[in-house]
């Protein structure tokens, strides 16, 4: 996995207005369909981790774990972040391709 590329990719994601950070904004997007990957990570609380994870797989939406919520705050230029949603499908699918 090459950590940089998703990084950069995810703040592009993020400054293009289509990135969801936060546990309760992106359950509300997952619920609307609009989500169309979501990245949570793995230090993410058991409940927290769960409840994403419940939601995905009931509304089919593909998702990928990264190794801690530094890691993923630190790409979209905020503090520590657990879980995050694409809304847009070309992006999601690179990310998807880069996280494999």
């Amino acid at each position: 996995m090459n950590q940089e590329r998703w990084m950069s990719l995810l703040g592009l994601i993020n400054r293009a207005g289509q990135l969801i950070s936060g546990e309760e904004l992106v359950l509300k997007e997952i619920r609307k369909g609009k989500a169309k990957l979501v990245i949570l990570s793995s230090d993410a609380s058991h409940n927290t981790s769960k409840k994403i994870t419940d939601k995905c797989l009931f509304y089919k939406i593909p998702m990928k774990s990264v190794t801690d919520r530094y890691m993923l705050g630190q790409a979209i230029g905020k503090d520590a972040r657990v879980v995050v949603a694409v809304l847009d499908n070309g992006f999601a699918k690179k990310l998807v391709e880069l996280l494999d």
